[in-house]
């Protein structure tokens, strides 16, 4: 992996799984909240795979659109876009019909000080997109944040566990979820909540993160002893075939990939591909933020890529000296401030 070219070329090829699921959907494709780190990659390999099932049906992004670049580049890739702020709802209103919704819009980094908006982003305007959206199958990223801290013996959260959400941004994802399962209940809207954590790829992630910790000889907190990680491009291909999962009330889904993964055992390995020894600090904690994602494995199969194959591909991008996102995901953060 050593080039921008390769990466969107990864991250946008359709598998032949997905392009025979997509075949089976039978209208457009909108998807709210474009513009953020996984939303173009998404857009396009819709498209690609619309494309390889030889379906004319349209992929529109929405968006603000603060950066330009993002949408010329997906409009040069086929998918349409239309910039608006969904908090307006007049914006809301004029967009066009369509018969699947991906809904990516959220909130996270700046919700402290500002949780207001985080609120209003996070479990407002869902009850608004659910009413635009009703005669629509809906798939709404969340987060396995909604979940407490589990003991590491556990192995992480399952569907059936109860939320129990620390901090406001997770308690407005929460939020998110009810609101949106009010109106599938009271409509019948087919539903699927999304719950991701975490997703990555070469400019942005938890490997990326202590890859640099690492290289750079900077100390890596322990307390957080364990993570869920997964390539990018399966979760995105992940949600798109969600959309023929959707009921109501709405099915919940965690999405990640099949380890927990020791951060020291990830340090260390970055470490002996650079040839450097990892400084640690403080020790890991009996718990964490896990998640058990069998049941996606079961209806999708297991990502493509490997969490080895990741690790390979973040020490080269590194060395190669790759574009890197200056976006942290605080996978550290206990007390669940964002």
């Amino acid at each position: 992996m050593e080039s921008l070219e390769e990466l969107e070329r990864i991250l946008t090829e359709p598998s032949d799984r997905l392009v025979r699921d997509v075949s089976r959907l039978d209208g457009d494709l909108i998807i709210l909240g474009v513009g953020g780190k996984m939303g173009p990659g998404l857009a396009k390999l819709a498209k690609k795979a619309f494309e390889r099932a030889g379906l004319k049906h349209r992929v529109i992004g929405v968006s603000r659109f603060s950066d330009q670049g993002v949408r010329e580049e997906l409009e040069r890739s086929g998918v349409e876009t239309i910039s608006a702020d969904l908090l307006e709802e007049d914006q809301l209103q004029a967009l066009p019909d369509a018969k699947y919704v991906i809904h990516m819009v959220g909130r996270k980094f700046g919700t402290k000080g500002k949780e207001h908006l985080t609120w209003a982003l996070n479990a407002y305007l869902p009850g608004r997109v659910a009413l635009k959206y009703r005669n629509a199958r809906i798939v709404s990223f969340s987060t396995g944040n909604v979940y407490p801290l589990v003991k590491l013996a556990q192995g992480g959260a399952t569907e059936e566990d109860p939320p129990r959400p620390t901090g406001e941004y997770a308690q407005s994802c929460l939020g998110r979820e009810r609101v949106f399962e009010y109106f599938s209940r009271k409509y019948g809207i087919p539903m699927l909540h999304f719950r991701l954590n975490y997703a990555i790829e070469m400019r942005y992630g938890v490997l990326l993160e202590i890859a640099q910790a690492v290289r750079q000889r900077q100390p890596i907190d322990l307390r957080m002893g364990q993570v869920n990680v997964i390539w990018q491009g399966d979760a995105s291909e992940m949600a798109i075939r969600s959309l023929l999962h959707c009921q109501s009330p709405p099915k919940i889904l965690n999405v990640t990939g099949p380890e927990s993964i020791p951060v020291r055992w990830l340090a260390r390995e970055f470490g002996r591909r650079f040839k450097v020894e990892p400084i640690f600090e403080n020790e890991e904690e009996d718990s964490a933020l896990l998640s058990n994602a069998s049941e996606a494995h079961r209806l999708f199969g297991y990502p493509r890529v490997s969490l080895r194959q990741m690790i390979e591909w973040t020490v080269k991008w590194l060395e190669t000296g790759g574009v890197i996102y200056n976006k942290p995901t605080h996978f550290q953060e206990r007390e669940g401030e964002f």
